[in-house]
Formats: structure tokens, C-alpha cells, sequence
């Protein structure tokens, strides 16, 4: 572009700048005379008509002293004048000036000589009225004190968001001193991520002129690159007197122990929060397994991006720690991360057993009964916290960069470790998380050490429950019998059921099926009790009403137990079936060729009760039908009817099956709940023809 060129941009800004008053000069209203040598006035200007009262016409050509000044303030004016005039030496200062309506105004004077081309002077007067100066310079000299003395930070950044002035107190929250901060950007003085939604805000006001009131920043300066810091920072946006925009202010108010004292009490309601939940949560069952489950689904993701929970192998084994043992064997029950990540692969899978090197946290928590707490891991030492190189490999690519381990303590002993990281949570485990974790972990480790010695009890009361239940004899006349008992599933305990078949003389075989109210070691016992007094008194070839009765009599011995239990005898010349209850559910008696049903018997009152007689009834049992006998187990759940039950146990056994064994599989199968809160005894008997031996024809009776 040559010379004689312009810019039109440039050209309309400058045009545009000219349109109107703005700024400090217009705010002062500074007026300008130009006063010949001799004195007369050669120039007035607006502003002097303002200041002084007297239009052009009437002010230019006069002699300035005469028309301006009272007779008294004359002489010093003019010698003043004259001093300017020969030495070229300018004069400032206040002077009561004579206004046109005859009042004195202190008016505040700036005069200097002008020489023209042709080397003749003038005087040059500027003036202002002086109390609005000294209005001007007290609000100056305050917004300076202001500034430069405030705790908080202010800053001044034009359009571009550079900054044109920043004050003391701004300058060292950022570690930069004030010289260096001008004419830089906002993004050279605040590089770091955590200021983008700060200068994206900035230009935001610059656009609409909405300023932005304590709009939180947290991050780090070179003032303390190793701390957070927070502020509350207002943005103004600066317009000069026509509504130009000039800019924008930027105010900032350190607020670092108010946010931290913010997040010690966010992480203190976080804690408490965790807690509760983990109190409602963790040892809802009295499963090992579930508890540990329960345990990593609390610390995950609130606390942890990934966690494992390992056990003692010999905890699990023998309910006590093994001091010799080395290398300790551990047995994974839990995992859990935050989201999908190889790091999951890193992590022994449940169900596992593992042993960890000297160094490892687990082997820590085992070897000091203490914590560890390593931060700061990178890709050379998270072989510290890994199981193994190849588990060393995924926690690196999954940036894992802090590791927990805490001991799981019960009841005096170290039972197994919990191991909590962090990967893309890149806060680092601090203290107030490590108490956390020991909190959660010693209520967790109380209630995996209970369901561990539940099980030992359980494990025990089902191995007494199946030593006392009979092996069944191959040989029983007229009958093919088959019978299962199934433990308590999930956390219930085992209970007293039972079944029995007692060869009698004349071929004829006892039937019976009872259930101990109770569970546990001591309802298995009792129940012991019971059928050796069954088979006791069935040799005495009662009736079974005076069995029952007899059994009543021994079971009130027995408090506080009672028992349900139904006694048949089956006898298989006659091919008849004498039966009697004590409060038990009714047998199923399913004829060849009709349909399953109930045997209508006379309930009577559990064994136990005592001064109530027991009826028996006969009925048919012929080659071809089937006797079902079972306890409530089999059919009471906690939710559906027990006449509904009845109703899908007959259904069940409408279809013919080829055997005994196939109706207790199909039973179990498909009738029991998965998890099924009671024991089950069950024992079906299906009628034969007799042999010529006594004996039945078909095949050899079970139980399972």
C-alpha cells in the first residue's frame, strides 16, 4: 500500500473515535486560550465559554487580564504573564479567576509559550475548574491506593486479553512480577488446562457485557506450582463513556482455605456417607464370598478404580492363620474397577489362589498388621504392587499411579488384605482416604470373619446331619424307593429334617419323614434322637398313631424342640398303607393312570406339643402308584401361597416317570428355589409287584 493510501478500516476508527467527548479531558472539561504577546486574546475555545461564561465574540481581541480578572489579581497576572513570555518557562497553578456572571472560581492554570514560524510568541492557557480537578485527583489517588495496597487482585486486559496492568497483589498470586505481565496474553501468564473455562468466560463478557460474579478457578500458579490453589474471580467489561469497549477487569480473590475447608468438609460427608453405606451394605449374608463382593462394590468407584479382596487360604481352610506358612498362600474372593480397563487382568481373578513377593503391599499387611499406602508409582517401580511382569505391564498402560493395601483384622488376627488403586482418578490416596479404608476394612473384616465361622458351623451341621440320615437297604419288599436331602442354600443354616425306611417282619417296610423346628448342630442332634427313637419303636410293631404318640412323649423331653413328622407302613401282601401325622404336610399319592393328589389325613399337632391323640388312616397303595414323601422345604417359599405350591408339586407329578430317582431329580430340579431358605428331606416309594425272593422286581434303590 503506498502513502497516499489509507486504510479504510483504520480511517473509519479514527472517524468513529471523533464523534463525540471521551475520556479525562472531556470528564475536566479543559479549556485552551491562545493569548497574543501584548495579551489580547487570539483563540477561545469551547470549553473556555464553559469555564469563564463569555462567548467567542465577546472574548476574542480583548486584553485577557482586564476581562478575566478582578482589579486586585491584575499586577500578579500580568508579571506572570510577562515572566512566561520572555523566559519560555511555563507556569502552572491555581488562580481566582472573575466568571462573566461575577463570581471568583479558583481555576487551575497551565501556560506555556508558543513560537511560530516566523518566530513570533504566543501564551498558550489551559484551564479547568479546580475543585473538579481535585475531585479527579482524589478518586484517582484512591483507586491508586486501591489498587496498589488491596489484598485482592486486580488487572486490567484490552480486547485481545492482554494485559495492560496488573497490581501487587494479582501479580503474586501469579509469581510473576507486574512489568512482566504486560502486554502478555492471558493464556502466556496462565498456561495450565484448569484456566481455559476462565479465558473462554472472558471472552464471553467481552461479547454480551454480562459480568460474571465469583466464578470459582482452581489450579496452580508459579507462586505454588505444588499446591491447588482456588479464587473467586469477577469479570467486568470496561466501556468508555459512548459505550466503546476499552476491555475488560478482572478481579480475583484468593479463596484457598475457604475451598479447602470446603473439600475437608465434602470429604468428611463423603466419609460418612461411604461408612453408612457400607454399614447397610457389607454383611448382609453370611456368605464369604457375597461379603467380599459386597465390600468391593462399596469402595468402587466412591473410594477406588479398582480393588481386590484376598483371604488367607488357611483362614478359609481351618478358621485360623498359619504363622509358618511361607510363602503366604492367598485365595482372591473379589475384584472390581470403575470402569473397563486391562488393569481388570492384572488382577487375580476369584476363586484363585496366589502367593505375592516379599515386597508386595498384601505381604506388607500380612507380615506388619499395618497398611501401605506408595505414591507417585510409575511405569519402572508399579512392579511393587503387581502380582507378577506381566501384571506389572497392564497397571502401567492403565496409568495406575497410587496403591492402598489395608489388613483385614478380626477379632485379633490378620485374615486377608484389601488392595484399593488409582488410575484415572489421578488424586493420590491421601491420609483422611487411608483412614477411610482401615474403617471400612475392619467392619468388613468382622463380618467375613462371622460368615467364615458360619460356615465352619454349617459345614459341620450338614456333615452330622448325613451321618445321621440311613443308608438305605437294597432290599425292601414290594417297594422301589429313592431319597435325597439337600442342605439350606444361601446363608440359612442347616436344619433337622429327615427320612427313614425300617424294614419290618411280614415284608412290610416303615416309612417316615420328619423335620426338626431349629437349625443348626443342635436341631441335627435332636433330630438324631428322633429317628433312632422311630426305628426303636417301630421293632415293637405299634400302630403308627401309638408311635407318634410315643415319639410325642420323648419329644417333650426334648424342649424347646418340636417336630413335624409323618410315619407309614407299607405292607405289601395286602398291598395297604397305614399312615399317621403329627402337623405335617399331607403325603402326594399318585395312582397308575389318574391324577397325583393329597392324602387327606388328620393333621394332628407337632411332636412336642403334647395331649393330643394321633389318628392313622389306610389307604391303597397298589403296584404302579407312587408315595411321596417331603418336608416343607420342598414347597413353602417366602413369597407364593403354600396351596399354590401344593398345586405346581401336583402338576410336577402328573407327568409318568420311568423311576424313584427320576421324581427326586425332577423335584429338586424344578420345584426347589435356587436359593432356597429351608432343607429338604424327600423319599418316594413306588409300589412293585412282589418276586417269588420277597423282594422287588425292578431295580436298586438310592440315596443321594
Amino acid at each position: 500500500m503506498s502513502g497516499a493510501e489509507q486504510d479504510p478500516e483504520r480511517t473509519d476508527r479514527l472517524e468513529r473515535t471523533s464523534m463525540g467527548p471521551s475520556g479525562l479531558m472531556d470528564l475536566l472539561g479543559v479549556a485552551a486560550v491562545l493569548l497574543e504577546a501584548d495579551g489580547r486574546i487570539d483563540m477561545w475555545s469551547p470549553q473556555a465559554q464553559e469555564l469563564f461564561g463569555y462567548t467567542f465574540d465577546e472574548a476574542v481581541g480583548q486584553y485577557a487580564a482586564p476581562l478575566l480578572l478582578h482589579p486586585e489579581h491584575q499586577e500578579a497576572a500580568i508579571r506572570l504573564f510577562a515572566e512566561v513570555m520572555a523566559t519560555g518557562q511555563g507556569w502552572a497553578g491555581a488562580f481566582p479567576v472573575r466568571h462573566k456572571d461575577g463570581t471568583t472560581r479558583m481555576v487551575e492554570f497551565r501556560n506555556v509559550r508558543l513560537t511560530d514560524h516566523l518566530g513570533d510568541h504566543y501564551a498558550l492557557g489551559l484551564a479547568t475548574d479546580r475543585s473538579t480537578l481535585q475531585q479527579v485527583e482524589r478518586q484517582v489517588a484512591l483507586s491508586t491506593r486501591l489498587v496498589t495496597q488491596a489484598p485482592i487482585g486486580l488487572a486490567v486486559l484490552d480486547t485481545d486479553l492482554r494485559y495492560l496492568a496488573v497490581n501487587p497483589a494479582l501479580a503474586g498470586m501469579h509469581g510473576l512480577p507486574e512489568a512482566d505481565h504486560v502486554g502478555r496474553s492471558f493464556r502466556e501468564v496462565l498456561p495450565g488446562e484448569p484456566f481455559l473455562d476462565a479465558e473462554d468466560t472472558m471472552r464471553q463478557v467481552l461479547a454480551d457485557g454480562v459480568p460474571v460474579v465469583d466464578q470459582q478457578v482452581v489450579g496452580r500458579t508459579r507462586a505454588d506450582p505444588g499446591n491447588e490453589r482456588a479464587w473467586a474471580v469477577s469479570l467486568y467489561r470496561l466501556e468508555d463513556r459512548r459505550g466503546g469497549v476499552l476491555g475488560i477487569a478482572n478481579v480475583v480473590v484468593d479463596v484457598t482455605d475457604r475451598y479447602r475447608a470446603a473439600r475437608r468438609a465434602d470429604q468428611a460427608q463423603r466419609r460418612l456417607r461411604l461408612m453408612a453405606n457400607g454399614s447397610a451394605r457389607i454383611g448382609t449374608t453370611l456368605e464369604v464370598d457375597r461379603t467380599a463382593q459386597e465390600l468391593a462394590d462399596v469402595v468402587v468407584p466412591d473410594l477406588a478404580d479398582l480393588v481386590a479382596v484376598d483371604l488367607l487360604e488357611s483362614v478359609l481352610q481351618t478358621g485360623r492363620t498359619d504363622p509358618d506358612e511361607n510363602p503366604v498362600l492367598f485365595r482372591a474372593l473379589a475384584v472390581k474397577t470403575a470402569y473397563p480397563t486391562e488393569a481388570a487382568r492384572a488382577l487375580v481373578q476369584p476363586g484363585r489362589l496366589t502367593t505375592y513377593h516379599a515386597g508386595h503391599p498384601a505381604a506388607h499387611c500380612i507380615r506388619t498388621r499395618l497398611p501401605s499406602l506408595i505414591t507417585g508409582l510409575d511405569g519402572d517401580d508399579v512392579s511393587r504392587v503387581a502380582a507378577d511382569s506381566r501384571a506389572a505391564r497392564l497397571l502401567a498402560e492403565a496409568g495406575v499411579h497410587t496403591d492402598l493395601a489395608v489388613p483385614l483384622i478380626a477379632r485379633g488376627q490378620v485374615i486377608g488384605v484389601m488392595d484399593l488403586a488409582r488410575a484415572r482418578n489421578r488424586q493420590p490416596f491421601d491420609q483422611d482416604d487411608l483412614t477411610l479404608a482401615c474403617e471400612l476394612a475392619s467392619s468388613a473384616a468382622l463380618s467375613i470373619d462371622n460368615a467364615i465361622l458360619h460356615q465352619r458351623i454349617r459345614s459341620a451341621a450338614e456333615m452330622l446331619q448325613r451321618s445321621l440320615l440311613p443308608r438305605l437297604s437294597p432290599r425292601h419288599p414290594g417297594l422301589e424307593v429313592a431319597a435325597r436331602y439337600r442342605p439350606a442354600e444361601a446363608f440359612s443354616e442347616v436344619g433337622g429334617d429327615w427320612y427313614d425306611l425300617i424294614p419290618l417282619d411280614g415284608d412290610r417296610t416303615a416309612l417316615s419323614v420328619g423335620d426338626v423346628m431349629g437349625s443348626g448342630i443342635p436341631a441335627a442332634t435332636t433330630m438324631g434322637r428322633l429317628r433312632t427313637a422311630t426305628s426303636t419303636l417301630a421293632d415293637l410293631d405299634l400302630d403308627p398313631a401309638r408311635i407318634l404318640t410315643h415319639l410325642d412323649r420323648i419329644t417333650l423331653g426334648l424342649d424347646p424342640y418340636i417336630a413335624t413328622c409323618v410315619y407309614a407302613v407299607y405292607d405289601p401282601h395286602r398291598c395297604r398303607l397305614h399312615v399317621a401325622s403329627a402337623g405335617h404336610l399331607p403325603p402326594v399319592l399318585v395312582r397308575a393312570g389318574k391324577p397325583p393328589e393329597l392324602l387327606d389325613l388328620p393333621t394332628g399337632l407337632p411332636l412336642g406339643v403334647g395331649g393330643a391323640p394321633f389318628e392313622a388312616t389306610t389307604v391303597d397303595l397298589r403296584p404302579g402308584d407312587q408315595l411321596l414323601l417331603y418336608t416343607d422345604g420342598l414347597v413353602e417359599t417366602r413369597n407364593d401361597p403354600i396351596d399354590e405350591r401344593l398345586n405346581d408339586l401336583l402338576g410336577l407329578l402328573a407327568p409318568p416317570c420311568a423311576s424313584a430317582d427320576e421324581i427326586c431329580d425332577r423335584l429338586l430340579r424344578q420345584l426347589r428355589h435356587p436359593a432356597g431358605h429351608d432343607d429338604v428331606a424327600l423319599l418316594v416309594a413306588c409300589a412293585q409287584p412282589l418276586t417269588s425272593a420277597g423282594g422287588p422286581a425292578p431295580r436298586r434303590p438310592s440315596r443321594t
